[in-house]
């Protein structure tokens, strides 16, 4: 499948419409969205990988980006599921280190992409973004803490509902708003974002499934008992 393709004055739309941009003046919008290229991935086409150079900064117009690391056994861990609006490699440019994890087209996107000299050149001559962009490494920093805290301290089934309620609470209102949400991700995916095994997800799946709070069907896991979800993360 191939990405949608979003013509030059959308594209443009949509980065000024991005967390970064949104609340400045329409002069100071123009002179960033001016600057920015923008190009498509394929789903599962490799944005940038870690270790590589930090040399551009990204803003997910369309579609959705992964951000993962591979733990030390070799499994990926799963750290964020970008959504449109929302920015990333910002660290990188800012402190001119190579990436520090993996960055994947979790389905056909379309990206705006900004150089290194223009963010840190924008950055000088709007000190307004800055607030801004510390409120996203915060949430990068507290959302990672998050992760490698419930992998070590809660239990499986307390990880998988947790994640599954956080995809649920990123899909679009009109989607979230609905009586039954669907995720679809495979069971090999789950495990990646909780440092679980596909056996031990599909374990749990299978159990929750007898229980009714889930129903598995191909190509997605619809959540049949979203209540019953958050009483086992702890949030019910």
């Amino acid at each position: 499948m191939e990405p949608s393709k979003i013509g030059p004055e959308e594209a443009r739309n949509l980065l000024s419409n991005c967390f970064l941009f949104r609340d400045l003046k329409p002069e100071e919008r123009a002179a960033i969205v001016s600057r920015a290229r923008t190009t498509t991935f394929k789903a599962g086409e490799m944005v940038f990988a870690m270790g590589s150079p930090g040399d551009n900064m990204m803003a997910v117009l369309s579609g959705t980006v992964r951000i993962s690391v591979l733990a030390p056994d070799g499994r990926e861990l799963m750290l964020a599921i970008l959504q449109p609006g929302e920015v990333f490699g910002e660290l990188s440019v800012l402190d001119g280190k190579d990436r520090s994890a993996d960055a994947v087209a979790d389905g056909p996107c379309t990206l705006a992409i900004l150089s290194r000299r223009d963010v840190l050149s924008f950055l000088e001559h709007n000190p307004a973004v800055w607030p801004k962009l510390v409120t996203v490494l915060c949430e990068r920093l507290r959302g990672a803490d998050q992760l490698l805290a419930e992998v070590a301290l809660l239990q499986l089934p307390v990880r998988l509902a947790k994640a599954i309620l956080r995809i649920i609470q990123n899909e679009p209102k009109s989607k979230s708003s609905a009586k039954t949400s669907s995720i679809r991700f495979s069971q090999r995916e789950l495990a990646n974002m909780v440092g679980g095994t596909r056996e031990s997800v599909n374990k749990c799946l299978a159990a929750w499934q007898r229980q009714g709070v889930v129903k598995i069907t191909e190509g997605k896991i619809i959540i049949l008992n979203k209540m019953a979800l958050q009483g086992i993360s702890g949030l019910g």
